[in-house]
């Protein structure tokens, strides 16, 4: 595979994309999933979970714009396309193409390779942390999310995802270090799941005038 041409064409999708989703969001997830490989000691064909890392969120646009309901679905489809172009091999497309299906955190595709775990561990390590906080709040702006409502705290939240900014962090942010799927994912979010943990004691201490 040309890794590169990949790169290059990937990020022609990306055009106009929101900062939760967008490039800069794609080349974090790539430099987490080598930083992965590096803690990792199974074998990994890092070509095909490069290839998935650049190709994972090509549908993002589409699914902003409301032209498909599933990125990870249709990204699978149109890396086979870009790949296949590329003449690579049937076996190498079919993995980066699992790759890029089960990546994403919401669906019930499970990874069945060592790859598609770290793609998915690579993309929820950018959910959590200083980073997935960022996210949080700049989806939050974006679409005019409520930031914290006091009379509405996160045990009475009904809602799968939060109706607040401060309550998705607890419906999603923090449980996401229990979803991760390698050793080496599992250590990189030990941090970051502190990291979010003082932020929440902070932000519950800062609201109750506390601080």
């Amino acid at each position: 595979m040309d890794i590169p041409a990949l790169r290059e064409r990937a990020e022609t999708y990306f055009g106009g994309l929101a900062p939760t989703h967008d490039w800069h969001h794609v080349e974090r997830v790539v430099e987490n999933a080598e930083a992965l490989v590096d803690r990792t000691d199974h074998a990994v064909d890092e070509d095909v979970l490069l290839a998935a890392a650049w190709l994972h969120d090509i549908g993002r646009k589409r699914e902003a714009d409301g032209e498909i309901d599933d990125h990870a679905a249709w990204g699978a489809g149109e890396a086979r396309r870009i790949l296949d172009a590329q003449g690579v091999d049937t076996a190498t497309v079919d993995a980066v193409a699992h790759c890029v299906r089960a990546h994403r955190f919401s669906n019930d595709v499970e990874p069945e390779s060592r790859e598609a775990e770290l793609l998915s561990d690579a993309d929820n390590l950018d959910a959590i942390g200083a980073v997935g906080l960022a996210r949080t709040f700049a989806y939050a702006g974006e679409h005019g999310r409520t930031l914290h409502d006091p009379d509405l705290p996160p045990v009475a939240d009904d809602s799968p995802a939060g109706e607040t900014s401060f309550n998705h962090v607890h419906k999603k942010l923090l449980r996401i270090e229990d979803r991760m799927y390698t050793d080496a994912g599992r250590e990189l979010a030990a941090d970051r799941h502190a990291f979010l943990e003082t932020f929440v004691e902070q932000f519950e201490r800062e609201v109750a005038g506390e601080r």
